[in-house]
């Protein structure tokens, strides 16, 4: 499916000069004399590599479309990922830098959706939103109660992450496992 180069967001999966890439990043530009284009941040998805590359309005490129499967992650293997196909069984190993910061949300056990081109995984997504456990948080400064307020916490796998004040050590919280943020206290 073509799409114009200014519609390309976040997260997209596009073929461009041959390989397939993923939105990373986007930046729309109106400059004051010429016409609108797109900066956008793209990251192969089968060797890793980044390139910045400028959309103009007028370009056309292809929108790549994957087929998904459920899969469930079983266990780290030096620096590959195992996961289980949740129908037929089969294990799949992936290299951990293919799931970027998000690989230290992974959970013994998780289901997670795994993105196929051609049948060859390219991709894996994870829940939005995972619980965790605080193993660490600094104390609270006197008088430091403004709503805009964070201080920094160490969650059980290692990430740390900025939290309200009135979260301490060994509170469970909901993260945002993308962005490495502080959701919500969790239930």
């Amino acid at each position: 499916m073509k799409i114009s180069g200014v519609d390309i967001r976040p997260g997209n999966i596009i073929e461009y000069e041959g390989g397939i890439w993923r939105a990373v990043k986007i930046q729309h530009t109106q400059p004051g004399k010429g016409g609108a284009y797109m900066q956008v941040e793209l990251k192969n998805l089968r060797d890793g590599r980044k390139n910045n590359v400028r959309f103009r309005s007028a370009e056309t490129v292809e929108r790549v479309r994957l087929d998904t499967k459920d899969f469930q992650f079983l266990y780290p293997e030096g620096d590959m990922l195992v996961f289980m196909d949740k129908e037929t069984y089969d294990q799949v190993s992936l290299p951990r830098d293919l799931l970027g910061d998000a690989a230290a949300f992974l959970q013994d056990g998780m289901d997670v959706v795994m993105e196929l081109y051609d049948e060859e995984a390219i991709s894996v997504q994870l829940p939005d939103t995972i619980e965790a456990t605080i193993v660490e948080a600094d104390a609270v400064v006197k008088g430091q109660t403004a709503s805009s307020s964070y201080k920094p916490a160490v969650l059980d796998n290692g990430v740390r992450v900025m939290v309200p004040p009135h979260i301490s050590s060994g509170t469970k919280i909901v993260v945002d496992v993308y962005e490495q943020t502080y959701v919500r206290r969790a239930d």
